[in-house]
């Protein structure tokens, strides 16, 4: 992510003020989007969604976000189209069902590039930049291991293709399984899967390099922590200081690691370099990374909001800075946050869906922080807090929190009523939380006012959801569509509720947008007078 200048000057002020009446965060690229090499971050685009966006107000949503590369899991012609207009990269994928066509048949390679990739990425077409890189398969080794003989032929038979057809430049990989690494901590001694190394990843790693494409990797500190069963400390998978004392260090080479990232790279690093792989070296494309917002309270105590805020958020600080990793200073990887949405039909764990930035309807999961990076503009800060209840206290004892914040507290719980706004999910934790916020907000956020017999907890992240506000947001505002029905406003920005608005409906006139933006000029001045963390 580029860095960019918070100098003086009027015309300056002027155009950053502009800029957070649009949108209030945004996910870009290192370079803006261009071909530069930068780092940058990235999303990927899941469909498992209820409702997904038409392919048009996709487009238009991405545009509005400022999302400028993005990973498909397929190359659908008509989402294809539709992001030639937005100014978005694509990496697009050629998925595992489709493997055994592409690699017994070179025919059939030639004819999914003229296809899916000609018509948006060729000379004559309105978008060549469109298309970045193809992702042939996904995590095949462990996901469809029967499909292993045919993915690297197949991978061979579209750079040939692309090749015949003047495109060479798109390079061709495959997203692997960071599993496909053995004994990574510490990364020093890291090597790949033996039953793999000679059959498939050296092939695989040696064509590679002779094409200039990037090794393709899927990599979760979350779950390298949690199944480190309590080695890894929570802190260092989610990027945050350690003391010098609780800092990993590598034995082999006195090498030590911030964060959990770095050191699966280089684990990365290590295995390649143990396979004495020919043709130079081959770069590292994070093709997944994330953190779940939510999941099973017991199997998945790590799933939350406020975690999956940290590790996003200081994951993008991370590529700004572009700091690389102890074994390769300076050489930073670009990385795609997985995902953009919920994928609220996925089947399996809880987290499964609920890895995404936003939910289906456009309203933010939770706010990043990333002061200073110039890429995503963080929209809350540490004086802008809620109080809900603490994810590891006794349900019963927040049922009594709960029963004497409605009760003696005088806190207004109407929300939680059945059929009012914030009664779903119906359980005791998430109703308590609109109870608790009630009251601490009621209380001017008092010392005191939200420790509930020590099961409440402040959090920087704004907790409303759907068509739930809690009462500690900024935006409870109402909007009228043009047939006059009222609306409430999902938990955004002032900002950024303005431009989700106008994707929805299409239309604001004048004096309303004049009115947003002059309000947003009043927040900005105070925000700006109050050390808000931009």
């Amino acid at each position: 992510m580029g860095s960019r200048s918070r100098g003086g000057g009027g015309r300056l002020l002027l155009l950053f003020l502009l800029s957070l009446l649009l949108l209030q965060w945004s996910v870009v690229s290192a370079a803006g989007g261009g071909g530069s090499g930068e780092p940058y971050v990235g999303v990927t685009i899941g469909t498992a969604v209820t409702n997904l966006l038409s392919p048009s107000d996709l487009a238009e949503f991405l545009r509005a976000q400022r999302i400028t590369h993005v990973r498909l899991y397929d190359a659908d012609p008509r989402l294809l189209s539709a992001l030639a207009s937005s100014g978005a990269r694509a990496v697009v994928g050629a998925p595992n069902d489709g493997l055994l066509a592409l690699g017994s048949s070179p025919a059939t390679a030639s004819a999914w590039v003229a296809r899916r990739v000609l018509p948006y990425a060729g000379a004559n077409s309105s978008s060549p930049g469109l298309i970045t890189a193809i992702a042939v398969g996904d995590e095949v080794p462990t996901a469809l291991p029967s499909a292993l003989p045919v993915l690297l032929p197949a991978i061979q038979s579209l750079a040939a293709a692309l090749a015949a057809a003047n495109l060479s430049s798109i390079p061709v990989s495959t997203p692997l399984p960071f599993s496909v690494v053995l004994d990574p901590f510490p990364p020093s001694q890291a090597f790949f899967n033996q039953s793999l190394a000679k059959s498939f990843l050296l092939p695989l790693l040696s064509h590679l390099a002779n094409t200039s494409a990037p090794l393709m990797l899927n990599l979760y500190p979350y779950y390298s922590m949690m199944q480190s069963n309590g080695v890894i400390p929570l802190d260092n998978a989610l990027f945050k200081p350690l003391p010098p004392s609780l800092e990993m260090v590598d034995p082999n080479t006195l090498l030590h690691y911030t964060n959990v990232f770095d050191a699966m790279l280089d684990a990365v690093q290590v295995a390649v370099k143990n396979l004495n792989v020919t043709g130079g070296g081959v770069p590292v494309l994070v093709t997944e990374t994330g953190w779940p917002s939510y999941g099973d309270r017991k199997a998945e105590p790590y799933a939350t909001r406020d975690n999956a805020d940290a590790y996003n958020s200081n994951l993008i600080k991370h590529v700004s800075d572009k700091p690389g990793t102890p074994m390769r200073p300076g050489a930073q990887a670009s990385v795609y946050i997985y995902e953009l949405f919920n994928e609220d039909l996925r089947p399996g764990p809880v987290s499964e869906a609920n890895w995404g930035l936003f939910h289906g309807n456009g309203t933010p999961v939770y706010l990043l922080h990333v002061s200073g990076t110039g890429g995503v503009l963080a929209n809350d800060t540490t004086d802008r807090t809620f109080c809900i209840a603490s994810d590891d206290a006794d349900e019963k004892a927040v049922q009594a929190a709960m029963d004497w914040a409605c009760g003696p507290g005088r806190t207004d719980c109407t929300a939680i009523q059945p059929g009012q706004g914030c009664y779903e999910p119906n359980d005791v934790r998430s109703h308590a939380s609109y109870a608790f916020d009630s009251y601490y907000q009621l209380q001017g956020k008092a010392a005191g006012s939200c420790y509930f017999q020590g099961v409440g907890m402040v959090t920087t992240t704004d907790p409303s959801h759907d068509s739930c506000i809690f009462p500690g947001s900024k935006l409870l505002s109402n909007v009228t569509k043009s047939d006059g029905a009222n609306t409430t406003t999902s938990q955004t920005s002032d900002a950024e509720g303005s431009a989700i608005w106008r994707l929805r409906t299409g239309r604001e006139t004048g004096f309303l947008f004049l009115l947003r933006w002059l309000l947003s000029l009043m927040v900005v001045f105070i925000i700006t007078n109050s050390n808000f963390w931009t």
